[in-house]
């Protein structure tokens, strides 16, 4: 559910690119899905809570994140949207882009984005309209086509690369989801951004980490709840029906780098490797020590394996 060109509901996607780099940069561009804040303050556009995180790498990526206008349709409006900027930039080399999973934002990419950086790549870390911490005042659609359209509007893609983390691309929309009755889409999403359920989905998704971590990553995981638009454009992108690409999986030709965490207790490797066999061009790499997320509690692994990839 993660990338520039969200594949379904991959968790993460990332992407070679080699065209106009839309909003962000006119030059080639790779796209994925180290303190470099010093003592800087918060954006003033993130929820306060922030100051409660203790995580120092989702600090620090916090107070690195920009908005940056993105035009929407055939008009002139444009949306503020949220991404963090590499420290260098050049016109030699090719950017790295990072999309983030359904319902989170880039802080995703707390852990492994200073490896990517260090490791010499350009990394972009981009929020996914409807999610993260781009300014929706104006309650723009959050649907799927939606999404898809700001995402080119940020980058104009020409994709030569994948990176795909776990195969959650087989979710097959919102299901019955998407014929809810308005007030009860509304009132499910609340229960979704409630504090014991994100715990929960924590505790299941990553592998050995201490419980007081947990609770820290949980308050990083639902910071972008916390903004007044989240339950219009959460219950917008579910009425549209979701991602539901499984139909489509077979049609990527490009080279794709499918990595799994070793310890993934949400989705099966059944499907990794399924989703092996339905593209043509795919190498798996499993991440040891590692649950769902593997970028966020093994980030060494999985920045060793983009570089190298990249």
């Amino acid at each position: 559910m993660n990338t520039a060109l969200k594949l379904g509901s991959l968790p993460v996607m990332g992407i070679n690119v080699t065209k106009n780099y839309g909003s962000l940069k006119a030059s080639k561009v790779k796209v994925f899905a180290v303190d470099g804040a010093g003592d800087a303050e918060f954006p003033s556009f993130l929820p306060k809570e922030v100051e409660k995180i203790k995580d120092p790498f989702a600090r620090s990526l916090s107070k690195r994140m920009k908005r940056l206008p993105v035009q929407i349709g055939k008009s002139e409006s444009c949306i503020m949207s949220s991404c963090v900027k590499p420290l260098r930039q050049s016109n030699k080399t090719s950017p790295v882009v990072l999309l983030h999973c359904f319902d989170s934002s880039c802080l995703e990419w707390r852990c492994t984005y200073p490896l990517l950086e260090e490791a010499g790549l350009e990394a972009w870390a981009v929020d996914v309209l409807g999610w993260g911490f781009s300014d929706l005042e104006t309650r723009s659609p959050c649907d799927v086509a939606s999404k898809r359209h700001h995402l080119y509007q940020v980058c104009s893609l020409q994709v030569e690369k994948l990176v795909l983390i776990n195969p959650s691309v087989y979710a097959e929309g919102t299901g019955d989801l998407a014929k809810l009755p308005e007030l009860v889409a509304y009132a499910g999403v609340s229960f979704l951004k409630s504090l014991p359920l994100r715990f929960y989905a924590n505790m299941v998704a990553f592998n050995g980490i201490p419980f007081f971590t947990i609770l820290d990553w949980t308050n990083v995981g639902r910071l972008h709840c916390l903004l007044p638009w989240w339950r219009d454009a959460t219950v917008s992108f579910m009425l549209s029906g979701g991602y539901n690409v499984i139909s489509q999986i077979k049609l990527l030709k490009h080279k794709t780098l499918i990595i799994c965490g070793q310890h993934d207790q949400i989705v099966s490797y059944q499907h990794v490797v399924k989703l092996h066999s339905e593209l043509s061009n795919a190498i798996i790499r499993e991440v040891s020590d590692s649950g769902h997320l593997p970028h966020v509690d093994n980030p060494k692994g999985v920045a060793k394996l983009i570089v190298d990839f990249a």
